[in-house]
């Protein structure tokens, strides 16, 4: 059966060098059937050579990909793309599709699988996944490295390498940490699902053998699953005075120390997320002259500083005196004034590190004898506070994102007293 007539229109070159985020200022634009297309580059000379040869395969008659926007003449094979080249076909397809968390999650997993799917003998360069996580996406060619490119042409697999033998060992290494140690159950299998949906594709497009991915037990994985959701050991959680001289420890005389400590407040007392922390904006905040406040969480940091919406949507959480004063306090002293400045900001307004603010922490946990604990469990000793001084689940769980479900598998060993409390509020109330 004949396929359909395609009609291509091909543009004159745009001359983009006014715009000062335009690394790649010279763009050639199409339409395949009324569908825009477009690729920049850095020199006229290479937009001109581009455009000409588009114009050549129309005059020729030659059909274009769909996928690609380019003459199947020019096409290799599917079984000799490379792996870093088909994430990045498959994730152009599939981009327009996808909320931004679901596009920062898939490319950070490919980036992943990107750096595995390489020959035996070959060390990826340092820097190479890091530069994967914004040169895998679309419309990323600011981003282009020249070096890191051609390394991966050299020493990436191509589709028809991904035998079973390969790709069962990509399998295994995509659940482990780079220094070697097991990853989160649930973390390896959200890498693993987007990696193998990216193979199932080629393997439908007929690049690589049927049987490559290997089967994985699903009672296994369920089993796995069942064993890491583990409650919160609340008794390794520093109660709320010592949480408060800890927090107050963090101020040295380190410049970044003082952004710290309110950045630390604001996981403790509020029970935000660290990446919730980071995307606070001056006008989320409702900050009295006395009494409680409140913060608007309706972003999150989902990507090298790229805002997104919060892991489980937006909620509005209020905020006790201490924490209303001490951010007052911070804005005033950092002059911040327009309400869409983000409240933490390094020097060079960039986002704090948060190495950094993990390394401050632990350095104040153990000045005032407490054992090191993570950044972000401050939002667990948030809501073990919460719990123990009799809040509501429903409340509790409100506040921190959660279903009270969630709630309550999580921080079952803040619930011990939940009994004592019941029987005491049932006494006074019966009298």
């Amino acid at each position: 059966m004949a396929r359909p007539m395609q009609t291509v229109k091909v543009y004159g070159v745009q001359d983009r060098r006014s715009t000062v985020q335009a690394k790649l200022p010279w763009v050639v634009r199409f339409t395949i059937d009324g569908r825009h297309r477009s690729k920049s580059f850095r020199t006229r000379i290479e937009a001109d050579r581009y455009r000409g040869s588009l114009l050549q395969a129309v005059q020729d008659g030659g059909r274009f990909d769909e996928t690609t926007g380019e003459p199947e003449s020019w096409q290799t094979p599917l079984a000799d793309v490379r792996v870093h080249e088909w994430s990045r076909r498959w994730l152009a397809e599939q981009w327009q599709e996808w909320q931004p968390r679901t596009r920062a999650s898939a490319t950070e997993a490919l980036a992943r699988f990107v750096t595995l799917a390489v020959q035996r003998n070959a060390k990826p360069p340092e820097g190479l996944r890091v530069y994967l996580y914004t040169a895998l996406a679309p419309l990323s060619e600011g981003a282009h490295d020249v070096r890191l490119e051609k390394w991966m042409s050299r020493n990436c697999l191509t589709l028809g390498d991904l035998d079973r033998e390969r790709v069962a060992d990509i399998d295994r290494r995509l659940g482990l940490k780079l220094d070697g140690s097991p990853m989160a159950a649930n973390t390896a299998n959200r890498i693993r699902i987007v990696a193998r949906a990216s193979v199932q594709s080629a393997i439908q497009a007929g690049a690589v053998a049927a049987d490559a991915w290997p089967q994985r037990s699903k009672t296994r994985a369920r089993r796995k699953v069942a064993r890491t959701r583990r409650s919160v050991d609340v008794r390794a959680l520093p109660g709320p005075a010592a949480m408060a001289e800890a927090i107050d420890a963090i101020v040295t005389q380190q410049p970044g120390s003082k952004t710290y400590r309110v950045m630390t407040a604001v996981a403790y007392y509020a029970g935000l997320r660290p990446s919730e922390v980071v995307m606070l904006r001056v006008g989320s905040a409702a900050l009295p002259p006395e009494g409680w406040g409140r913060l608007e969480v309706t972003e999150a940091d989902i990507s090298f500083d790229e805002p997104g919406e919060p892991k489980t949507g937006p909620r509005s959480v209020p905020i006790p005196p201490v924490l209303v004063t001490m951010l007052r306090e911070w804005i005033d002293d950092n002059d911040i004034t327009s309400p869409e400045r983000l409240l933490f900001r390094t020097r060079n307004d960039t986002m704090p590190s948060g190495s950094n603010w993990a390394r401050a922490w632990h350095r104040a946990l153990e000045s005032v004898g407490q054992k090191p604990i993570r950044v972000y469990d401050c939002r667990h000793a948030a809501a073990t506070t919460w719990l123990r001084a009799g809040m509501p689940l429903a409340e509790t769980a409100r506040r921190l994102g959660h279903s009270v479900e969630t709630l309550v598998s999580t921080y079952v060993g803040a619930l011990d007293d939940e009994e004592h409390i019941g029987n005491q509020r049932i006494d006074s109330i019966l009298g």
